[in-house]
C-alpha cells in the first residue's frame, strides 16, 4: 500500500469526482459530516428542539462489570515515542513497545494479566478501525497488529478476530485485508456502490435487490437500534449510502449477534472544531442511517449510541492512533494538515479519553494559528455522558499520565 508524503495528496476540494466517491462524500451528504454542517449549529440564535431519542431505553438495562466507564474509569495513558516514526516509516516492533508499555501503565497489570482482566479465551473481539485517509491518516496497521498479537498471546483464536468498519471497501483501501492479517476476519457493515450517481436502467441492482431493498439489510439487526425521531432523506443515493431511511438506525449484526467484546482505534484527528475519535468511531459507525443525526443531534449520537448495552457493555479497550495525527481539515485527510505526533493514547473509558484529546488538539490547533471555536456545544456531549454514568470527564476526576 502507497504511503502519502506531506504535502503530496490532494485535499479534499481538489479530488475528482471518482476520489471523492471513494471517499464516501456522495449524495446528499458527506458519511463522516462536514466541518461546515457541524459548525453552522452554533451560530444558530435558537436551535430547532432537541428530537426525542429512546435513550431511555438503554439506560434501562442493567449494566455489567465490563459497562463503561469500564475497569479505569477517567484513566488516560499517553505513549510517546520518537523512534516510532523515522523519515515516514513506521516502526512496528518500536509501535507493539508503545502498545505494551500502554497497557501496563494503563492496569497496572503486566500484558497477560490485563488480557484476563478484560477477555477470556472464548470471546469474539471486534477491532474497530478508522479507514478513512488510507495511508495518510487511517489507523496504522503496525498498531493494530501489536493489538492482535497481544490477544492471539492470551489464547483468542485467529479465526475469533475481526477488524470491522461500516463499510467493506474502506478496509480494503487502508489494507486491512485478510491477506494482511491471515486467519483474521475482515468485515464491512455495509458495502456501497461506488458507480455512477445519475443511475441507468438495471444498475441498481448492483446495490438493492429485487425486493427493492440495499443488499446490505440483512446485516443489520432490525430487532436493536437508535431510534431518533428525525426522518432520512428517501432519494436512491442516501439509501445506497445508508441501506435505510426512516427514524431508525439498526446496530450491525456484527456487534449485537457475534462479537462478544470490542477493541477501539480510532484517530487522531479533529471535525471541525470538535474532534474524530474514540466516541465518534463508533457512535456513527456502528449504526446505519446516520446521516439525518449530524445536525438535530450533533456529537449527542456520539454519546447516546455508545449507552446502548450492544457498546456499552462489549467495549473493553481504546487506544487513540496519534502516531500520524491531523489537526485540521478533518474529519477527511488533508495532508498538509498532518503531523508526526508519534504517540498512542489509551483508556477503557473513551469519554474520558476523548476529553483528554479534544484539549490536546484545541492547544495543537491554536499553536499552528487555527481559529479555534470553544463554543460548548463542541464538548457537551462528554459531560452528558458523564450524567449518564458511561463515562468520566470532570477534569478533577480525569487521571492523565505518560509511560
Amino acid at each position: 500500500m502507497a504511503e502519502y508524503e506531506s504535502g503530496k495528496r490532494p485535499g479534499l476540494l481538489t479530488l475528482n469526482r471518482r476520489e471523492i466517491l471513494q471517499l464516501g462524500a456522495i449524495g446528499t451528504g458527506a458519511i463522516l459530516g462536514t466541518p461546515a454542517l457541524w459548525a453552522q449549529q452554533t451560530t444558530r440564535p435558537s436551535p430547532p428542539p432537541r428530537p426525542k431519542t429512546n435513550i431511555d431505553d438503554a439506560m434501562k438495562v442493567p449494566r455489567t462489570k465490563h459497562s463503561l466507564p469500564g475497569l479505569c474509569p477517567g484513566r488516560v495513558v499517553h505513549v510517546q515515542d520518537d523512534k516510532s516514526l523515522v523519515d515516514g516509516k513506521f516502526d512496528a516492533d518500536v509501535i507493539t513497545k508503545m502498545f505494551t508499555r500502554g497497557l501496563e501503565k494503563l492496569t497496572g497489570k503486566s500484558p497477560e494479566e490485563t488480557f484476563k482482566l478484560l477477555f477470556t479465551r472464548d470471546d469474539v473481539v471486534g477491532i474497530k478501525v478508522n479507514p478513512v485517509g488510507a495511508g495518510l491518516i487511517s489507523t496504522r496497521l503496525e498498531l493494530v497488529q501489536a493489538i492482535i498479537d497481544w490477544l492471539v498471546a492470551g489464547g483468542i483464536a485467529r479465526e475469533n478476530i475481526i477488524i470491522w468498519d461500516r463499510f467493506d471497501y474502506m478496509l480494503t483501501q487502508a489494507g486491512f485485508t485478510t491477506e494482511r492479517f491471515p486467519g483474521v476476519q475482515c468485515e464491512g457493515l455495509q458495502t456501497m456502490y461506488l458507480g455512477d450517481l445519475e443511475e441507468k436502467e438495471g444498475e441498481e441492482s448492483k446495490w438493492r435487490n429485487k425486493a427493492g431493498e440495499h443488499i446490505s439489510a440483512p446485516n443489520f439487526d432490525r430487532d436493536t437500534y437508535y431510534w431518533a425521531d428525525v426522518e432520512g432523506p428517501k432519494d436512491l443515493p442516501y439509501l445506497n449510502q445508508h441501506v435505510f431511511n426512516g427514524t431508525y438506525s439498526y446496530f450491525g449484526k456484527l456487534l449485537t449477534q457475534r462479537m462478544t467484546k470490542m477493541i477501539n482505534v480510532p484517530v487522531f484527528k479533529n471535525t471541525g472544531d470538535g474532534i474524530s475519535m474514540a466516541t465518534k468511531n463508533l457512535g456513527y459507525g456502528a449504526v446505519c442511517n446516520t446521516n439525518r443525526l449530524h445536525q438535530p443531534l450533533f456529537f449527542d449520537v456520539c454519546t447516546e449510541v455508545l449507552a446502548f448495552p450492544t457498546i456499552r457493555d462489549k467495549l473493553v479497550l481504546n487506544v487513540t492512533d496519534g502516531l500520524r495525527a491531523q489537526y485540521d481539515g478533518g474529519p477527511m485527510p488533508v495532508a498538509k494538515f498532518t503531523y508526526e505526533y508519534k504517540s498512542i493514547f489509551l483508556a477503557t473509558d473513551p469519554f474520558a479519553l476523548d476529553s483528554v484529546c479534544q484539549s490536546l488538539i484545541v492547544k495543537k490547533r491554536k499553536d499552528e494559528s487555527v481559529k479555534v471555536n470553544e463554543h460548548p456545544r463542541f464538548t457537551e456531549y462528554l459531560r452528558y455522558a458523564e450524567k449518564l454514568g458511561i463515562g468520566v470527564v470532570d477534569p478533577e476526576k480525569v487521571e492523565f499520565v505518560t509511560a
